[in-house]
């Protein structure tokens, strides 16, 4: 079992990178293998920030970039993802969306379509956009074909959207242990 992690904030050690790191922690404790992407990394030295839709189907020329390409190798390889993203004005980040709406090529290539996925999201406040940002991570998901994984497993029963938190995320210990019921999760969709 091979589970990504996406810390889709411009902070590649934040609140966000910590509860994507906390959800891979229980994956690897459950026995999967783990990666975390940032995507600021993957990013970094593209012409363009965004996409420009530029043909159809995506003729991949911003992949041209190692740590585009490099990043996105590592997710078809992924047996199941796990997104994060702060809250900004109530929705992903920009390097997030930026990150998925070059992704048009794996799309086209049906790379995701099955894999299950998980959301979490960081917010100044206890009701801060969370909610929002989770159900952004999982259209995007749902566009690729994914199933989405809420933060329930079979072990803890039902749950809700997602892990959501308010930073400092390490002191949150509700979305903490809602992260290690995501991994559960992930893992039980994985195993089916």
């Amino acid at each position: 079992m091979f589970v990504t992690g996406i810390n889709g904030s411009p902070d590649r050690e934040g609140n966000t990178a910590f509860l994507v790191g906390e959800v891979l922690k229980a994956c690897r404790e459950l026995g999967a293998q783990t990666e975390i992407i940032h995507v600021m990394d993957a990013l970094e030295g593209q012409e363009r920030p965004y996409c420009t839709a530029c043909g159809s189907p995506c003729p991949e020329i911003c992949h041209r970039e190692a740590n585009l390409a490099g990043a996105y190798d590592i997710v078809r390889k992924a047996d199941a993802l796990v997104v994060g993203s702060p809250v900004y004005f109530g929705t992903v980040s920009a390097q997030l969306k930026a990150f998925w709406d070059k992704s048009r090529n794996l799309r086209g290539e049906k790379a995701l379509v099955g894999i299950p996925g998980g959301a979490v999201s960081v917010a100044a406040a206890r009701f801060g956009g969370q909610e929002t940002t989770v159900r952004a991570i999982q259209d995007i998901m749902l566009i690729h074909g994914m199933r989405v994984v809420g933060d329930a497993s079979m072990g803890t029963g039902g749950g809700h959207q997602g892990v959501c938190a308010q930073r400092p995320s390490r002191e949150d210990d509700f979305a903490c242990g809602r992260a290690r019921v995501l991994a559960e999760g992930l893992i039980e969709a994985i195993s089916t």
